[in-house]
């Protein structure tokens, strides 16, 4: 429980992340820079007979590696369209149109320090990206000083500058597409979507169609990691299990397996009690959506294994040995730091005050000031994870991605340190009017139902399988097993 509560917490994956780009920044300016720099590029793959495969480990990490990333931000994002804060447009319209403002401005203010340098002028994708991750982790640390409606409007308005990035990575910082392989992946999604149409719920042929895809796709010269994205959008996020049935089934399973049960006999020779807890336990798993049980457990490898990988081999900025005259002559330092640092907080303050007073067509969350809003709209220019993978693919210099790393680190930290300090004021301030948030209304009370209702349910359960030998049951609850005849009887009641 421990383990589950500590890579599900949006703070320490934060700070896991921050943990690694500090350790890339000290490593890349010790004696060992060199090393490490020769390890990142060091190749590695598969071969068979002659035939060899291998790209550098650094590709590793930022082709394939993060291609999972972005089929956990299109999970995400499909959840938030399917039942999330996406699907009513008229509630999600401040936080997208913010969004918009916070790609707008910051384009502009980069244009502005690179418009007559051809080598840098492409970047202007670098300073429009917010980083989900560490944007709510900063935010979280405020816990319930901040009212839940500004949690809401931030993390939409990422979700939406998500879709964003993602479009400028696919649209403008590929190769030249080849139409051949475009039309291959075509044909692998279409396959997908039949199975997602066939109501297959299980992950495998899913996860075997998006091997498939993301080679099309890294064939094509459009960016590998959209084919993450696209996967996401395939998988069914609805459930084989007739839910309306299910709760009055697995009582009955429950109590089935609470009168098999013989304390004084060894579990492996209680057949009849292991068919019972196995059957609950294969239909409960089909119970949850593939989208949901992907994500579930895609999270912790994501934000505690590839994004500190990423940060680790991507936040190497010499400084050592550098030319500060050259460095600091660079414009594209300027169109990024600046462009995080004042273009995003800029842009998402002008698009919210002009759909909320100029347009009257939303208003601010329930207990959200626009002290909130301006507090989350620094916050938006931390960049970090998607602002370095753009800066990756938006400049051929290693001098212009060195520098535009270091903007971008130097403007995340700023914005986040002055994001917190924006929002603990506000809060400092409702406090001293006796403004508290509490969290026993809404959506957090049907929480604690819920947690409530849960824990009863557990108990039950624990109550059926005590002193169960765990290990074999959930050997011989692997699905497969009499799977689908039980789910299509519980269809069937």
């Amino acid at each position: 429980m421990k383990v589950v509560e500590f890579t599900h917490s949006a703070t320490k994956a934060a700070g896991i992340m921050l943990l690694a780009a500090i350790a890339a920044l000290v490593l890349v300016n010790s004696p060992a820079g060199e090393a490490f720099e020769h390890f990142i590029h060091e190749p590695v793959g598969v071969f068979f007979g002659d035939q060899v495969a291998s790209m550098s480990f650094g590709h590793v990490i930022n082709d394939i590696f993060m291609a999972v990333f972005f089929l956990l931000v299109g999970l995400e994002i499909k959840y938030e369209m399917t039942v999330g804060e996406l699907t009513n447009i008229r509630q999600a319209l401040l936080p997208i149109v913010a969004a918009c403002g916070g790609v707008v401005a910051p384009i502009v203010i980069y244009s502005i320090f690179n418009a007559g340098n051809p080598a840098t002028a492409g970047g202007w994708g670098v300073p429009t990206a917010t980083d989900i991750a560490f944007a709510l982790g900063i935010l979280a640390l405020l816990g319930s000083r901040v009212p839940s409606g500004i949690r809401v409007f931030l993390s939409t308005l990422a979700v939406a500058d998500d879709i964003i990035a993602i479009l400028v990575i696919a649209i403008f910082y590929g190769q030249a597409p080849s139409l051949a392989w475009i039309a291959a992946a075509a044909v692998v999604l279409l396959v997908g979507v039949a199975l997602n149409k066939a109501h297959v719920y299980s992950l495998v042929p899913y996860l075997l169609v998006g091997v498939v895809l993301w080679y099309c796709v890294f064939m094509s010269g459009v960016h590998a990691t959209i084919a993450g994205v696209l996967l996401a959008f395939v998988i069914p996020s609805g459930s084989r299990v007739n839910l309306k049935s299910f709760t009055a089934w697995s009582g009955k399973k429950i109590r089935q397996a609470h009168e098999a049960y013989k304390p004084d006999e060894p579990i492996i020779g209680q057949e009849e009690y292991m068919r019972n807890v196995s059957n609950l336990s294969s239909v409960a798993r089909l119970a949850i959506p593939p989208a949901t049980r992907l994500e579930h457990a895609l999270y912790p490898w994501v934000y505690f294994a590839i994004l500190p990988l990423f940060a680790l081999t991507n936040a190497d900025v010499m400084l050592v040995g550098s030319d500060p005259a050259s460095f600091f002559a660079n414009p594209a330092l300027f169109g990024v730091f600046f462009g995080l640092l004042l273009g995003k907080p800029i842009g998402i303050m002008l698009f919210s005050l002009a759909v909320v007073k100029v347009f009257k067509l939303a208003h601010l969350p329930e207990n959200v000031t626009w002290k909130h809003v301006f507090g989350a709209s620094i916050l938006g220019g931390v960049g970090f994870t998607m602002a370095i993978f753009v800066a990756n693919l938006a400049y051929t210099d290693p001098a212009d991605v060195t520098c535009a790393k270091a903007a971008i680190l130097a403007a995340s930290t700023l914005a986040g340190i002055i994001g917190f300090v924006v929002l603990l004021s506000a809060a400092r301030a409702d406090a001293k009017r006796g403004v508290v948030y509490v969290t026993s209304a809404g959506a957090d009370a049907n929480l604690q139902v819920a947690d409530a209702e849960a824990t009863e349910a557990s108990r039950e359960l624990l109550d059926a399988i005590e002193d169960a030998d765990r290990a074999h049951v959930e050997e011989f609850a692997r699905p497969g097993r009499g799977v689908h005849e039980v789910a299509a009887h519980v269809k069937r009641d």
